[in-house]
């Protein structure tokens, strides 16, 4: 069980935790949808109140990953937006596999949220192999998908 705890961590982006891998998401998100994240528009992404977080966010700034200015907003580094973006790409990459296989869209955004932060980049690769060839390959995708 302990090793297991280890090697969850090992699978997560740079080592970041599965809370810092979600902020970042978002708000790389809000950046891309509106130009700019808040506190407040993070606090309403994620469900959680503004305090918690401000926390976090104080948190980010510290390891530089954004600059957050006090009432005012906030913006990913470079670092951010590089750690950000293999973020998403790991969530869009698991959400068209699902759907690829035929899951239904409220149980693949269930799925994805539990499952992106737990693949190892090997396993990342396989699915994106695999995603790959069931794009191509329409034959294939019908046999899955009434398995």
């Amino acid at each position: 069980m302990l090793r297991a705890m280890r090697n969850k961590k090992a699978f997560q982006t740079s080592g970041t935790s599965t809370a810092v891998e979600d902020y970042l998401e978002r708000i790389l998100e809000l950046i891309n949808s509106k130009g700019y994240a808040r506190v407040i528009d993070i606090a309403a992404a994620l469900r959680i109140s503004q305090a918690s977080v401000t926390n976090m966010v104080q948190r980010l700034d510290a390891e530089g990953l954004l600059k957050y200015e006090k009432y005012r907003g906030l913006i990913l580094t470079a670092a951010g937006k590089k750690l950000a973006s293999r973020i998403a790409e790991r969530h869009k990459l698991l959400t068209e596999f699902l759907r690829l296989l035929g899951v239904e869209d409220r149980v693949i955004d269930q799925d994805v949220e539990g499952m992106e932060h737990h693949i190892s980049p090997s396993t990342q690769r396989a699915i994106a192999a695999l995603t790959k060839q069931l794009r191509r390959r329409p034959a294939l995708r019908a046999q899955l998908q009434t398995a």
